[in-house]
């Protein structure tokens, strides 16, 4: 493995990289579902550890260079993060200009598949010497459904953020399951291992702000700690800083939220 400090963030973003000699970057593998070799993005503080780590999971773009910023900008507050491609199957990202192509992907990608995934990179997290064995993850769009998922169907997090996870409510858009989507999970909350807190745009329409309720009352069920709020002034992917729908205001408002609440429950940085 040969890592190198990564190139600083795009300029005002939230939680910008500027110094990036205080990180250290590289492209790794690890053992995913099945035993297959997985692609993912690992980024790590330069200073000795011991860190909590985190997982950075991708939106349906999949692991592009917006992820990998955001996995730098966890390890620069002092995570260890990995950003898994889960596409790695695939070849890659989906070609995006082709939403029925994208849109057909998705939901022909077995949840089992991705959970084993995500369960290889909490692994691989938790094996490393300077890690501290906390880990929480972080989803996007797609992410953001794997990460409710995972934080439901496996007991692996010590905390977890869902922002904007579309098709959390039924399999598809006719659908409520699927062999390759079989529970939504909206539907697994009460069995909720992790504090969770869950991001939504007031102009979202999937998921759209009517689910805020729902989710805090199935998640409430659990017992863990529930944190939901909506964005005013945001839809859909309003913290990727690269598309159209990014919205200044209410990404770096939810930066702000995210880092103390990952700080209470994996001992990471409050600011």
């Amino acid at each position: 493995m040969t890592e190198t400090h990564p190139q600083p963030s795009p300029e005002g973003v939230p939680g910008a990289v500027t110094d990036t000699s205080a990180i250290l970057a590289d492209e790794v593998t690890f053992a995913g579902a099945g035993a297959d070799e997985i692609r993912g993005y690992l980024a790590h503080p330069a200073a000795a550890g011991p860190h909590p780590a985190m997982i950075v999971i991708q939106e349906a773009g999949g692991l592009n260079d917006h992820i990998r910023d955001v996995a730098n900008r966890f390890a620069n507050i002092g995570y260890i993060a990995i950003a898994p491609d889960l596409y790695t199957r695939e070849g890659g990202p989906p070609d995006m200009e082709d939403m029925q192509s994208v849109m057909e992907r998705l939901f022909s990608m077995p949840d089992e598949r991705v959970l084993g995934d995500l369960e290889g990179a909490a692994e691989l997290l938790r094996a490393r010497e300077d890690a501290t064995g906390k880990v929480g993850c972080i989803g996007f769009c797609m992410g953001g459904r794997y990460t409710l998922l995972f934080a439901t169907a496996r007991d692996r997090l010590d905390a977890a953020v869902d922002c904007w996870g579309g098709f959390i409510d039924k399999a598809t858009p006719d659908e409520r399951s699927t062999p390759a989507r079989p529970t939504p999970p909206l539907e697994l909350l009460g069995q909720l291992s992790c504090p969770l807190m869950v991001a939504i745009g007031a102009e979202d329409q999937n998921p759209s702000p009517a689910l805020a309720d729902q989710i805090r009352e199935r998640a409430g069920a659990s017992g863990q700690e529930v944190e939901v709020e909506v964005y005013d002034g945001a839809s859909h992917a309003f913290f990727a800083d690269y598309r159209p729908s990014y919205r200044p205001e209410p990404a770096a408002r939810l930066w702000a939220n995210v880092v103390p609440f990952l700080a209470r429950h994996l001992g990471g940085p409050r600011t």
